[in-house]
């Protein structure tokens, strides 16, 4: 199953890594935009 080098390139491609980093990339936009407006 990890014989291939590109492991990196075949975790990004399942589906619940990225929902995963969508919704902590949306909470860290979230964060910075909310800063923004109070600041």
């Amino acid at each position: 199953m990890n014989d291939e080098p590109r492991g990196c390139l075949f975790a990004l491609s399942q589906p619940p890594l990225m929902l995963f980093l969508g919704v902590i990339s949306s909470l860290l936009f979230c964060g910075a935009a909310y800063d923004m407006l109070l600041l």
